[in-house]
């Protein structure tokens, strides 16, 4: 695999990055630990600007090619989740609770070994903007940079971003122009009653039932209001009520997820949702409120950034190493907004067999990080050749 020789040699360094960040995984906006390691790193590689303190603990660091030119924007994400590890690798998580679950740390010594290298050569014209954002899991903090102004601010005309992928092929990529990954919004559901002894069931209004019927009503919407070819997905997942056997509890709380890609199907679940819980519980002679949250927008690539990628992607991985036009998934990514504001491209990276992300013994494959450090740097060589 033609990945570049001197980034092949900093492969000890991009695992040993790694491998430290895993260590003190940090959640949302609030990693400063995670923050100052990468300033430190960046420092040492020597870039030209860093500029921290962006959506709290967001950076963005600039490398100066050879010439004018325009800026290209590399992101990588570096927030953990609060689930407790179980890799049982040397280089565990330190904080109890928090763990790289999801090869965030991967991604950013990525992120690190194509900067080192750039740095080095600067085999390119303009400028490479590299962004290193917290709050991917939870916070939009790729929302929250772009608010702050990083496009405008840095003249960012085109941004690329790579996520792993265990469970797909070692060390190919897989990505497509248009939407490649989903929306995500949240329901909160409250269903009240009335309680009383579960004996007598006929002098309460029970929520329990009407609960019950809401949750089954809402798969009507996927399978009966909508084209079968338009993907969509409401999952419930949680439902909270009563305390003991032989009580009718006096209210109900639902929660889940519903999933899109089409700003037409997420407006028709609202107002089937509204319909469903207001006419259900109704019903049963209940009372029901239900909430709304919008969460983040469908990543949608630019078709001719995806291209572009999907070639450059190539020269590292071989035609047969590229998945130009992989199926849409349902998962969510706050790259999105980056993607609203500037055109460019998100790719996933394969890293062999192990557990999928957010599981709790889940470790990024540091064997692929060459790769994508291959890919972010070749992508700027030739987006921006030296004139």
């Amino acid at each position: 695999m033609p990945i570049i020789n001197r980034i092949g040699d900093l492969a000890p360094d991009m695992a040993a990055w790694r491998q430290h960040l895993h260590s003190i995984p940090e959640l949302a906006f609030d990693c400063p630990k995670t923050s100052a390691f990468i300033q430190e790193r960046l420092a040492e590689i020597g870039v030209d600007e860093v500029h921290g303190g962006i959506a709290q603990t967001g950076i963005v660091a600039i490398i100066n090619g050879q010439g004018e030119g325009p800026t290209i924007g590399l992101r990588a994400d570096f927030d953990a989740l609060p689930i407790e590890e179980e890799t049982g690798v040397a280089y565990a998580s330190t904080h109890p609770g928090k763990m790289h679950a999801c090869g965030h740390d991967g991604h950013t010594a990525m992120l690190l070994g194509a900067a080192k290298y750039l740095a080095e050569t600067r085999n390119f014209s303009g400028r490479v903007a590299l962004i290193f954002q917290p709050a991917e899991e939870d916070g939009g903090g790729g929302e929250v940079m772009v608010q702050e102004g990083i496009m405008d601010r840095f003249g960012i005309g085109e941004v690329y971003a790579i996520h792993n992928a265990p469970g797909k092929d070692f060390g190919k990529f897989h990505t497509r122009g248009g939407p490649i990954m989903a929306a995500a919004d949240t329901f909160h559901i409250h269903v009240t009653g009335k309680g009383g002894h579960a004996a007598r069931p006929h002098d309460c209004v029970d929520p329990v039932v009407a609960t019950c019927a809401i949750v089954n009503a809402f798969q009507t919407i996927v399978s009966r209001n909508h084209k079968p070819l338009d993907q969509l997905v409401i999952s419930t997942t949680q439902i909270h009520t009563g305390t003991t056997d032989n009580v009718i509890p006096e209210s109900a709380y639902i929660n889940g997820t519903v999933r899109t890609f089409s700003k037409d199907v997420q407006a028709m679940v609202v107002r089937r949702m509204e319909e469903v819980v207001a006419g259900t519980a109704a019903a049963y002679g209940c009372e029901a409120k239900l909430a709304f949250e919008f969460g983040y927008p469908p990543t949608v690539n630019d078709t001719d950034k995806a291209g572009f990628a999907a070639r450059v992607a190539a020269e590292v991985a071989g035609e047969a190493g590229v998945e130009q036009d992989v199926e849409p998934v349902m998962g969510a990514e706050d790259f999105s907004y980056m993607l609203e504001a500037r055109p460019g491209a998100y790719l996933m990276l394969g890293q062999g067999d192990g557990a999928g992300v957010h599981h709790p013994k889940y470790n990024f494959n540091d064997e692929i990080a060459p790769i994508g450090a291959s890919f972010f740097a070749r992508l700027v060589e030739t987006a921006q050749p030296v004139r």
